[in-house]
């Protein structure tokens, strides 16, 4: 009976993962250059380090901001580059990125906030990038059920630039910590950001 209870917490630790600013972001006093983009990803008794939005966390997120928003985000799937990286093991939807895939963030399409096809006729991310930030891609359910036009596109999880600066409004952290996160994620896991 202990053993099936011991199971049950391991399972509950793996749904649960929070976003927050370290401490010093928090508090009223001044900060260095970059501070407040920096965060830390907590699943269970584990911390990793990550950068934010430049915009820092927003309550209510807007196309363009910069900002990380507030709340807590499904995860919809895993996505890849297969000629960077070895297929990740995870409970999560798993797609292959390809050289054609884009993620549309004009807010007046009919795909906003929707993956595409490029070339695309609107603005469109690329998901094959040059810089690796995008060989391993967790994408949040953030503003997509139901899109409202404005409130902010193409907000995912992904591997940090190599100077760790900050992001368009996404959450990244080291490609190995990525890697270690994904597979620990259950199939109900969610993400709540926090101020």
């Amino acid at each position: 009976m202990a053993r099936r209870h011991d199971d049950s917490k391991i399972r509950e630790r793996m749904d649960a993962i929070a976003v927050r600013l370290p401490r010093s972001a928090r508090s009223g006093a001044a900060k260095p250059a970059g501070e407040a983009a920096r965060g830390l990803v907590r699943l269970g008794p584990r911390y990793w380090p990550c950068v934010l939005g430049k915009g820092s966390i927003a309550a209510l997120k807007r196309e363009g901001d910069c900002a990380t928003p507030l709340g807590r985000f499904d995860f919809r799937c895993v996505l890849y580059r297969a000629d960077r990286i070895k297929r990740p093991r995870t409970a999560l939807p798993l797609r292959v990125i390809k050289q054609e895939d884009g993620w549309c963030d004009a807010p007046a399409d009919r795909n906003y906030n929707r993956p595409v096809v490029l070339p695309y006729g609107a603005s469109a991310e690329e998901m094959w990038r040059k810089d690796g930030l995008y060989d391993l891609v967790i994408v949040l359910g953030h503003n997509d059920r139901p899109r409202i036009r404005g409130l902010g596109s193409a907000v995912f999880m992904h591997v940090w630039a190599s100077d760790h600066g900050p992001t368009a409004g996404c959450i990244a952290l080291a490609r190995e910590d990525l890697l270690q996160l994904v597979s620990r994620l259950g199939p109900a896991a969610a993400l709540t950001v926090l101020s």
